[in-house]
């Protein structure tokens, strides 16, 4: 673990410092010389800094840019959504979040909250299942390779008595989400919270978040979950539009035609 902790050091001094050499390395960190050439040495074989030949001074290298792409797209997400997010809560009246895949879980990386803010819940930053939630259920739609992983090799937990814990009618659920452009849980994940998401497409045309719409059964009943979801999908259209993502003609950016998800 120190050996974890003095490299992040080095990194975090290359940051502020820029060019430097393994002295100066070495007094920022107050550790012997040999210890920061060590440290220097393994983070160069492994792209996060680089060396000047001529100088034989270190800075950032370009490794660390493929580690920030795995969150960059996340955070141009939450950036476009913002002002979107805020709108389709004044139209809800509910909390509206955004979520990605984490892993076999959705982790949501945005909140607004509802008004009513007693009965509002603080999900950012909270792992949830992808079987029992409308996030989730819209990222299983569009990523059938967590079908496989998350569904059909291992039982599904329970969460309430309206959980779905068979693959067969979540699978039928996948299938109407692909065709609707929005899923939706009824008392799956809590008792007496419903939800409602639509998924956001990136330029390339892959699902790289949701846009999710909750609240409680007497304020979000499932009679208004096709009215919240067509807002939901509007939402979740904008953003993708934000992020780049263009449909020919009038198009709506899901499948109209949906694909069978692997059995």
């Amino acid at each position: 673990m120190q050996s974890v902790d003095r490299a992040v050091s080095v990194l975090e001094f290359l940051s502020r410092e820029g060019w430097s050499g393994v002295t100066e390395v070495a007094n920022g960190l107050k550790v012997h010389k040999s210890t920061a050439y060590r440290l220097l040495v393994t983070l160069k074989e492994r792209g996060l800094v680089e060396q000047d030949l001529a100088t034989e001074r270190y800075r950032l290298g370009l490794g660390l840019v493929v580690l920030a792409s795995a969150v960059r797209a996340e955070l141009d997400v939450v950036r476009s959504a913002g002002p979107v997010c805020q709108r389709l809560h004044e139209q809800t009246q509910e909390t509206v979040t955004i979520s990605v895949l984490a892993g076999d879980e959705v982790i949501v990386v945005y909140q607004t909250n509802s008004s009513a803010s007693v009965f509002s819940t603080d999900w950012k930053g909270r792992r949830l299942p992808l079987h029992c939630t409308s996030d989730g259920k819209v990222l299983l739609a569009h990523h059938p390779d967590r079908w496989q992983r998350c569904i059909a090799t291992r039982p599904l937990e329970r969460f309430t008595a309206h959980t779905i814990v068979e693959p067969a009618r979540l699978q039928e659920q996948v299938q109407t989400i692909r065709a609707d452009g929005y899923g939706y849980t009824v008392e799956e994940l809590e008792v007496g919270l419903n939800a409602v998401a639509a998924p956001i497409y990136a330029a390339d045309g892959t699902v790289v978040a949701t846009i999710g719409v909750s609240g409680p059964t007497f304020r979000l009943p499932a009679t208004s979950i096709p009215e919240v979801g067509a807002l939901t999908r509007s939402a979740a259209a904008e953003i993708s539009r934000r992020l780049g993502f263009k449909t020919p003609g009038s198009r709506v950016p899901w499948d109209p035609e949906p694909t069978a998800i692997p059995s």
